[in-house]
């Protein structure tokens, strides 16, 4: 039908037309542009990708309250717990009301990649765009490498100890001091504090370390743990608490004599909630406290003491993420000529989700037990909460 002539032609438009359409936009729509990945002398592989839409990231990122990130993969919810496998450092468990998980977006599939015929190779091309490709992996790859401060920041930390904890929340917080003028002064204090609630019941461990010099001289060398155990009666707002107080003082002195001291301290007791509403609890009780005492010194002894004790207990949240609680304590005067009485005040500001500033002040003045050393304290404490 054609010459050998007109076919040459006729096949040679063909090859001109099909290499024109695969490098041309498909269309208004189809918003796609084609980039060159390989070439030979006759043969060109062309891959069409769209330049509009973002580079997915498959990956999610959990994003807590004061912006700190981290990217992994959700594994889902336990009631109110995210748990988030990160990438860096495992497996967290999270408190819903803390952070937010932001899903990974997921490639709709792979590039199209399809050898077609075009005049012309544009080996060129190909290289710079495997040069980008190279450029973009080793900067992922920089940064997902841990660095040193990041393995030892407190967010990290946080983690860790978020982990190791499960359900119980806490601080751990610490204050130092040296001052030098007329003499030299140093002091330490250490605290740490971990509490779970459940839908009636709360339990509460602390412990504490405080000491101080002059001189070389120690003042204070005080070791205290306690407790509290509170179970509340929602319909009534009545409820019963137990508070074990272990406190051993290793720099005590009386009338010029050391006389270091291990002092147990039970109270029992129960109250009503007078105050409830979120942010604002306010409780009033009455307890038995149960005193013993085991002295050191020339002649080691051992008292107890039994009195009655009335209490007022708050908590508020303040704004600009600041809590305060105080709990206070009259021992009854009808059993000592003295009346004793404590009060412990804490003003904490969450600087961050893992950072808090804290301050304290302590007072306790003729502790019924006779033994134990009347204090005034005042505190600073950077604390690393969880």
């Amino acid at each position: 039908m054609f010459s050998g002539t007109e076919k040459k032609i006729i096949r040679g438009a063909a090859v001109a037309v099909f290499g024109w359409l695969s490098v041309a936009p498909a269309g208004a729509a189809d918003a796609t542009a084609a980039k060159v990945v390989g070439a030979t002398a006759s043969t060109v592989v062309v891959a069409t990708v769209n330049p509009a839409a973002p580079e997915a990231n498959p990956r999610d990122t959990l994003i807590y309250k004061d912006g700190d990130r981290v990217q992994g993969t959700l594994l889902g919810q336990e009631g109110n717990i995210i748990v988030f496998k990160a990438d860096r450092f495992g497996e967290l468990r999270v408190a819903a009301a803390d952070a937010v998980v932001i899903m990974g977006e997921k490639s709709t599939g792979p590039v199209v990649v399809a050898p077609v015929m075009a005049p012309g190779p544009k080996a060129e091309v190909a290289k710079k765009e495997a040069a980008k490709a190279q450029a973009k992996a080793e900067e992922r790859a920089e940064a997902e490498e841990i660095s040193l401060w990041e393995r030892f920041s407190p967010w990290r930390l946080t983690a860790q100890v978020r982990n190791f904890f499960g359900p119980w929340h806490g601080r751990f917080a610490a204050s130092a001091e040296e001052v030098s003028n007329n003499s030299a002064q140093n002091s330490l204090a250490l605290e740490g504090h971990l509490t779970r609630k459940w839908a009636h019941d709360e339990v509460q461990l602390n412990g504490h370390y405080d000491y101080s010099d002059t001189n070389g001289l120690t003042t204070t060398d005080m070791l205290r743990a306690d407790a509290s155990w509170r179970h509340d009666f929602l319909e009534s707002g009545r409820f019963v608490q137990y508070r074990p107080t272990v406190e051993w003082n290793r720099a005590n002195v009386r009338n010029g004599v050391p006389s270091d001291y291990v002092l147990l301290h039970q109270e029992i007791g129960g109250g009503q909630t007078v105050f409830a509403k979120p942010g604002r609890v306010v409780r009033v009780g009455l307890s038995e406290n149960l005193f013993d005492t085991w002295t050191e010194g020339p002649v080691a002894s051992h008292n107890s003491h039994v009195v009655e004790s009335g209490f007022v207990e708050t908590e508020l949240k303040l704004p600009w993420r600041i809590t305060m609680k105080d709990r206070a304590v009259l021992y009854n005067p009808l059993t000592n000529a003295r009346t004793g009485w404590e009060n412990h005040l804490d003003l904490s500001k969450k600087l961050t989700e893992t950072l808090s500033l804290s301050v304290q002040h302590e007072i306790r003045r003729n502790n019924p037990d006779g033994s134990a050393q009347d204090y005034k304290r005042l505190k600073l404490l950077l604390g690393l909460d969880f």
